[in-house]
């Protein structure tokens, strides 16, 4: 069985979407220092890197993080190589075999952006036809690899059409290593009441 890690490293050096704050590991305790433990204060955004985004992001009293069912976030999944693609709208996704999946994770060329520090404004997004035709594929829970599954400036409207009929987002994906086919996804994000996102950790098993 192999296992690919899709989930990008927390450091200080992570792009971050305009506006979210930065991240920041400060050690508070150190061995060398002569401290008996290495412990570490970490600050960063509920969006920052690798993360979900529930209902609760975008939508006044939508559902919440603690409240995914986990069940959602393990099982099947597709990934879908559309590399090349500068936008991603009904015609790239009529050719995927989404009849009977759940989980559809979008393999595109911002998977060679994390090499960059900077946000990139020009990361290849899903249109808001695109996501229309996700939704009445019965896609339950959608990924991309970049911060955003919406182009910049788009305004929220990807993400509402999305988040509007249930589907969970999975943002800030490196599938950069893993080919175009079916695995099972486990994906874990951190439980934290009340909140719209959650940076998680996020895996695929294959064989």
């Amino acid at each position: 069985m192999r296992i690919y890690d899709i989930s990008v490293p927390i450091s200080e050096g992570l792009p971050v979407y305009p506006g979210d704050p930065p991240p920041a590991v400060e050690p508070v305790l150190l061995l060398s220092r002569g401290d008996g433990a290495e412990v570490s204060r970490i600050i960063l955004g509920d969006h920052a890197g690798t993360h979900i985004d529930a209902p609760g992001h975008m939508l006044a009293g939508g559902m919440t993080v603690e409240a995914v069912p986990l069940s959602l976030l393990m099982g099947r999944a597709l990934v879908a190589d559309l590399r090349g693609a500068g936008a991603i709208g009904p015609a790239e996704l009529a050719r995927l075999p989404l009849t009977g999946e759940e989980r559809l994770l979008l393999k595109t060329d911002n998977s060679s952006l994390w090499e960059m520090s900077d946000f990139r404004r020009d990361h290849v997004a899903l249109t808001e036809a695109g996501a229309d035709f996700l939704v009445r594929a019965g896609i339950g829970l959608a990924g991309i690899d970049y911060l955003s599954i919406e182009r910049f400036g788009g305004g929220g409207s990807v993400h509402r059409r999305l988040l509007e009929a249930g589907v969970v987002i999975l943002e800030g994906l490196d599938l950069s290593a893993v080919a175009e086919g079916i695995y099972e996804l486990i994906c874990l994000p951190l439980r934290l009441p009340g909140a719209g996102g959650a940076p998680a950790r996020a895996v695929l098993r294959q064989g």
